[in-house]
């Protein structure tokens, strides 16, 4: 006898979904695009001057925008010295490992949403290490017309070190874009669409929290955040979501299946059901149908007895 599998997985494999990737070759992967990560941005660091003058620049824009001042953020976080060293902490310690569960959890349970966003990151963030080499900027807690405080530096803990133009540890001179919004919005955005429940927009309350901490704790401007939107926005209309694989055929019906429907038409005594009940029995093997022979009337002669009236 043959077992088959059923369930969500049955179902899923079933669709067509596609294989896990070998995942020796996903942490090869993975550690290679971090690698890059941290070079490319280590390669943008030291351009100062450069750094500093398109940081006047954005700032103008902003107000010439009317953005709503950074400060104001910052205001409110600054009420308390456990907020702030909460949304310090938040900076400092979600980014990378809410990426990492994320992906892992992917790779898991949905292998093909996992494909299509490890390659959206992928291509977010190597385009934002281009803008950071082409468009060194200085975050507002270091631009004296922003007036705001450097929360990290004050109230701790900080990731930089207290030198900005010899920090070897991170290129604090990448304001733009802001990966820390755009991994973010992407990891919302994967889980969302990977799963089924009806609470899963709620996932989307990770950037907008990402969004008031960076911004709240002077690391970033409002436009740091609009320009990687724009950059994971022109990522998703590139990489769609891959389609599932064609489903195979579909297995024969059982055997004992076919027995259980014709023993449930057992019991009908019109000659027509008793014929069709005997042609689906002589169908059948026989080691499954001997008991439902013996119990298949045989059909009486309407023919002969009509004749002999």
């Amino acid at each position: 006898m043959t077992y088959t599998r059923s369930g969500p997985a049955a179902r899923e494999a079933e669709a067509g979904s596609p294989a896990r990737p070998p995942l020796v070759r996903e942490l090869l992967l993975v550690a290679g695009l971090f690698l890059v990560y941290k070079l490319g941005r280590q390669a943008a660091n030291g351009h100062v001057d450069d750094a500093f003058r398109n940081a006047g620049h954005v700032w103008d824009l902003e107000r010439a925008l009317h953005l709503p001042g950074e400060g104001t953020v910052q205001d409110a976080l600054l009420h308390s010295h456990t907020l702030v060293q909460a949304a310090n902490t938040y900076y400092a310690t979600v980014h990378f490992p809410a990426t990492v569960a994320f992906l892992v959890w992917l790779y898991w349970r949905r292998p093909r949403h996992y494909v299509w966003s490890r390659r959206v990151l992928a291509v977010l963030t190597g385009a934002a290490l281009v803008l950071h080499l082409v468009f060194p900027l200085a975050p507002p807690r270091m631009l004296p017309a922003a007036g705001l405080v450097d929360t990290g530096q004050v109230y701790g803990p900080s990731v930089y070190g207290d030198t900005p133009a010899t920090d070897s540890m991170a290129n604090q001179f990448a304001a733009m874009p802001s990966l820390h919004f755009g991994w973010a919005f992407a990891v919302a955005v994967g889980l969302v669409v990977a799963t089924r429940s009806r609470w899963r927009f709620l996932w989307l309350l990770h950037p907008l929290l990402t969004l008031l901490v960076i911004v709240g704790t002077a690391n970033h401007y409002w436009l740091d955040a609009m320009v990687v939107t724009a950059l994971l926005l022109a990522a998703y209309a590139v990489l769609r979501l891959p389609a599932r694989a064609a489903a195979g055929p579909r297995p024969p019906r059982p055997v004992t299946a076919r027995l259980s429907a014709t023993a449930q038409a057992v019991g009908a005594s019109t000659p027509e059901a008793t014929a069709a009940r005997g042609a689906a029995l002589r169908r059948a093997p026989g080691p499954y149908a001997t008991g439902l022979r013996a119990s298949v009337p045989r059909p009486r002669a309407h023919a002969r007895s009509g004749a002999g009236r």
